[in-house]
């Protein structure tokens, strides 16, 4: 799940806590002071909070592939990415769920923290589109910081940039390892999938081109009779 390093740990820890301790279908508000101090309330009392977890049924949501593949390659362009790595993550992080809230309160697909989300202004979380738009976003920002290498991108997303840089390299964390390989696995055969697809369609098409050159031209009138 992507965490933001600039956010202090006794923070992503108090929010976790704030984030189990509420009702399973409580909105979730969020305000930014000057100071960069982040407070989280399911009661708004001022007007300068603003929601990042919308009141959603916990139960499992059916996304199909036709809505989402669309989505997928329009983010994947924009940030170029390949949409079988996009597609990977989302595997990896919420198996194609898009009300999946982890413990730690991680929202969507991509599972974007609360933090992240504002900080990639991602308004609801929930939303596919939004939720890969922003998870898109920030793969492509840590790709960029850390000079193309995947698997520390990946580590990045996972266990927070600065994490990564303080180990200078993929940290010592089971959790952060497992999820670098669990994603590279996923997008190898994501991939491979992608090839074959387009492999079988190149046939396809090549076939139909051969089967209609070799076919009897049609008369453009009738014969006479005779």
């Amino acid at each position: 799940m992507p965490n933001v390093g600039r956010i202090p740990a006794i923070l992503s820890i108090s929010a976790a806590l704030f984030l189990s301790a509420l009702p399973s279908r409580a909105d979730v508000y969020q305000y930014i002071d000057a100071n960069g101090t982040i407070s989280l309330t399911n009661v708004p009392n001022d007007p300068r909070y603003r929601r990042v977890i919308a009141e959603l049924p916990r139960s499992r949501a059916v996304i199909s592939d036709g809505e989402l593949e669309p989505v997928i390659a329009r983010h994947s362009r924009a940030h170029r990415l390949h949409p079988a790595l996009i597609r990977a993550v989302i595997k990896t992080e919420s198996d194609f769920d898009p009300l999946a809230v982890s413990r730690a309160g991680a929202v969507g697909l991509m599972q974007l923290m609360p933090q992240t989300a504002v900080r990639l202004d991602v308004r609801d979380s929930y939303n596919p589109d939004e939720n890969i738009g922003g998870g898109t976003k920030y793969l492509r920002q840590l790709l960029d910081r850390f000079n193309g290498n995947l698997p520390l991108a990946l580590a990045a997303y996972n266990a927070g940039e600065h994490t990564v840089e303080r180990y200078r390299g993929l940290p010592p964390i089971p959790e952060t390892r497992q999820y670098v390989q669990k994603v590279l696995r996923y997008y190898r055969t994501f991939l491979t999938n992608d090839r074959l697809s387009s492999s079988r369609a190149y046939r396809a098409q090549a076939l139909g081109a051969k089967a209609r050159a070799l076919a009897p031209s049609l008369p453009t009138r009738s014969p006479d009779r005779p």
